[in-house]
């Protein structure tokens, strides 16, 4: 939701330029083999590894098509065993990158862009995660924010203002309450199949 929120709402009005991160609840959360959280935090850890794939094969910009396929398969159609190849497919990438999904190569570099993101926002903490630099240049980041739904664009303008201030504002750590409702998804996103520049 967070995602939707940044992309859809608060880049355009407030001129981002995104690079996409991961953050791997099985590395973050080590879970017990036999828990039943294991099994989704692998398939998702899993997916990271593709991520990384075409990442380097194709540079940042080729993260965001494959993230917003996975996210649209996992949160709005309900599947969390589909083959990693079609997403790759469907998102404009050749199913060859699907290699990756079965290769620990891959753990190290999930690793070394996760800690970058924990080590400037605590691993006491959870995803999302956004980091951005400060009015000094100063790269800081924050958890959250946590949202079950989309804000209207002015909204979602003043959450992202909002965010910026209680982040580069020294002192400040933390909001927190009890979340008392699921996401509402809304309709799936458009997928917009990766295209490098030629």
């Amino acid at each position: 939701m967070t995602a939707r929120w940044v992309v859809e709402e608060v880049a355009p009005g407030r001129d981002l330029n995104i690079t996409w991160q991961p953050i791997s609840l099985l590395v973050k959360n080590q879970p017990s083999e036999d828990s039943d959280s294991y099994p989704r935090y692998q398939f998702t850890h899993n997916l990271l590894r593709v991520m990384e794939s075409v990442r380097a094969a194709h540079g940042d910009d080729a993260v965001f098509p494959l993230y917003w396929e996975l996210g649209k398969r996992i949160h709005h159609d309900g599947d969390r065993a589909f083959d990693p190849a079609t997403a790759l497919v469907a998102a404009g990438f050749d199913a060859s990158c699907a290699a990756a999904f079965d290769d620990p190569g891959w753990d190290g570099e999930i690793e070394r862009r996760m800690a970058v993101g924990l080590e400037l926002a605590g691993t006491d903490i959870g995803t999302p995660i956004m980091a951005f630099d400060d009015r000094g240049g100063t790269k800081v980041a924050i958890f959250g924010p946590v949202i079950t739904r989309v804000p209207s664009r002015e909204e979602s303008l003043l959450v992202w203002d909002a965010v910026v201030t209680l982040t580069t504002t020294p002192g400040f750590w933390e909001l927190k309450r009890t979340r008392t409702e699921r996401p509402e998804f809304g309709d799936p996103p458009v997928i917009v199949p990766y295209r490098p520049n030629d």
